[in-house]
């Protein structure tokens, strides 16, 4: 499915690796640039060298979505030759060099488009941190045929579109868990803190 084959109602989402038992990169301060050129109106050209290393227990599998910081998604290099094409519509993909695991591959999705479609009047207010529990977008303004966005009230947060969720979640399985931040659909419920641990 891609955005032109979306048939359903309109729906944000936050990605995270699953809590099961899957190894998970963790990075250095390599990506609070990244943070810096979010904040700054993602004006100039991003950073371009991310450093990580794998944590958890040796003998789990590496997830192929494996660092929930809502700034720096990260894909295997697999998920990058299905989805390479539509994960372009929304920024570049940076390769991760992985101390001590130069074979895998991996990258970071940096997230280049900026889209005003947030809806402020209907909408929480951010906390100390610029999170927002309640978000609202206007879907005349919604960017569908992204997979992914940010938008300027929190710029440093990736949102995706439930398309590219479903897509990716058919590829990625249980290694994947997906927080409903908004819908057009209301019966559907959001995650009551989607940008929480």
């Amino acid at each position: 499915m891609t955005a032109a084959e979306n048939q359903g109602p309109l729906s944000v989402y936050r990605l995270l690796p699953s809590m099961r038992e899957f190894q998970l990169l963790h990075f250095d301060n390599s990506p609070v640039e990244l943070m810096r050129w979010q904040l700054g109106g993602s004006t100039g050209e991003p950073p371009t060298d991310f450093n990580a290393e794998w944590g958890g227990e040796p003998r789990w599998p590496k997830s192929e979505f494996p660092n929930g910081d809502p700034c720096c998604p990260v894909v295997s290099g697999r998920i990058a030759d299905v989805l390479g094409d539509e994960l372009a519509t929304a920024g570049r993909l940076v390769p991760v060099n992985i101390e001590g695991s130069a074979g895998d591959e991996y990258l970071l999705h940096v997230v280049e488009r900026v889209v005003d479609c947030f809806d402020e009047q209907h909408s929480s207010t951010p906390d100390q941190i610029g999170r927002i529990k309640k978000s609202v977008f206007r879907p005349e303004a919604l960017p569908a045929e992204l997979a992914a966005f940010r938008f300027p009230q929190f710029p440093t947060a990736v949102c995706w579109n439930g398309w590219m969720v479903e897509r990716l979640i058919r590829l990625l399985g249980d290694q994947l868990e997906s927080r409903l931040i908004w819908s057009e659909d209301p019966s559907l419920s959001p995650h009551p803190a989607p940008w929480g641990f």
